[in-house]
């Protein structure tokens, strides 16, 4: 359920209003970031009002996710207690999701719950490796240092990706121009040219004809234009879970470019969890559980997973990592023989690390690179559409002269329909 929270500066008398994703009216009212010197009141948001808020807003991101963790680290190593800590960070969030989620947080906190179990009750904000460091912090004793580390693998991580992010910018405008000019020539262009043939009784190629066909189906059924830029909507915004498809990750690891981006981003983000998880004290074979989710992808996990099967079957973690070096794809053996090296030489928390920051070099170089290497693709992409439609609509006029100027049974064109000299 979603609470509206109205605001208002008792010295200005201004209000703003912020929403909180919750059911308690105290929980929102912490959620909201109340200030000293404001006023408070509290509606429900509901019915229709509530859906449209639910699709519109933005959801939670992995920026939000370093602000809150870096602004916790930050509370707690000046001995802020956890509670307040929640309370001064409530207004920096921007999601009603968070709000509510660090609202509930410090309620529990405040009933006695652990802070581990708290954040555990939120499995869609604070993945299962999130959890399992925290729990590694309570029993050391450094929750403060773990939420620092935290929020700096979620910035570097962050950074990263927001390159890759900006450099898909163009090919997603490329995109959606496309998808306007087709469908503005079917309700303009081609109707016109459409009875220009149809009157000549003259045989058209397929592609005039799809066009044509396309076109009587948008005249008739207008409505039917919304459907490519909703599913251009709904694609950008629910990508995540599109992404979690395991289908869907194979097939895009599989493209050229693509997915070479896509297996060192889930590359980077596991073998840093990993490090992270065996620097706290974690289980190795936990770790490796829980680095097998963080990656998001499928190759990924069955990676993790088949090196805990075979540290549980007794062997090493580098002749594990060894063994399996195939599921990591080009960079396998190269892993493999860092891991060994870590094996004989100890540390191999920092060897991870530095897989993990050889790995975002990489996709750092790649992300200043990518509208230069998209490029191409863009470019294939803009001739087919391109030629489709030239040809489309300027291809059966190289047929007219058939029509026009018919010829006799004998291949003669008729005296009376000759040119004149």
């Amino acid at each position: 359920m979603l609470k509206k929270v109205t605001l208002t500066n008792v010295n200005t008398s201004k209000s703003f209003d912020v929403v909180v994703d919750t059911d308690d009216d105290d929980r929102a009212i912490l959620g909201a970031g109340k200030a000293p010197n404001e006023s408070v009141v509290v509606t429900d948001v509901d019915g229709i009002d509530e859906a449209v808020h639910r699709v519109t807003t933005p959801l939670p991101g992995t920026e939000e996710s370093a602000i809150f963790f870096g602004g916790l680290a930050r509370c707690l190593e000046r001995n802020i207690s956890a509670v307040k800590s929640m309370e001064l960070l409530a207004s920096r969030l921007k999601t009603p999701r968070y709000r509510g989620a660090v609202a509930d947080i410090a309620h529990h906190i405040l009933n006695g719950d652990k802070l581990s179990d708290c954040f555990a009750m939120h499995p869609d904000l604070f993945k299962e490796d999130v959890v399992a460091l925290i729990r590694a912090g309570e029993e050391s004793g450094q929750v403060h240092v773990v939420f620092r580390q935290i929020a700096n693998s979620q910035r570097k991580s962050q950074r990263v990706l927001k390159k890759l992010k900006s450099g898909l910018i163009y090919p997603a405008i490329v995109l959606v121009l496309a998808v306007v000019v087709t469908i503005v020539m079917s309700f303009t262009l081609v109707p016109a040219i459409s009875q220009l043939y149809g009157a000549m009784n003259a045989t058209l190629p397929f592609a005039t004809v799809m066009m044509m066909k396309f076109s009587q189906i948008l005249i008739h059924q207008p409505y039917l234009a919304a459907i490519p830029f909703l599913g251009l909507y709904f694609l950008f915004r629910y990508w995540s879970r599109i992404y979690s498809i395991p289908r869907v990750q194979i097939f895009l690891t599989r493209l050229p470019t693509v997915g070479n981006i896509i297996r060192k981003s889930a590359a980077m983000v596991s073998f840093r969890t990993l490090a992270l998880l065996l620097q706290s004290n974690v289980r190795i074979v936990t770790a490796l559980e829980i680095s097998s989710k963080s990656s998001n992808h499928v190759e990924f996990e069955g990676f993790f997973i088949a090196v805990r099967d075979h540290i549980v079957d007794g062997l090493s973690l580098p002749e594990s990592f060894l063994m399996e070096s195939h599921r990591l794809g080009p960079d396998g053996r190269t892993v493999a023989s860092v891991v060994q090296m870590a094996g004989e030489t100890g540390g191999v928390n920092e060897m991870l690390e530095e897989i993990a920051f050889d790995y975002e070099e990489d996709l750092d170089l790649i992300a200043g690179q990518i509208d230069k290497i998209l490029e191409p693709v863009v470019l294939v992409f803009l001739a087919i559409i391109v030629g489709f439609l030239v040809y489309a609509i300027y291809g059966p006029i190289f047929n007219l002269s058939k029509v026009i100027l018919p010829k006799k049974p004998g291949g003669k064109v008729p005296t009376a329909q000759r040119a004149a000299p």
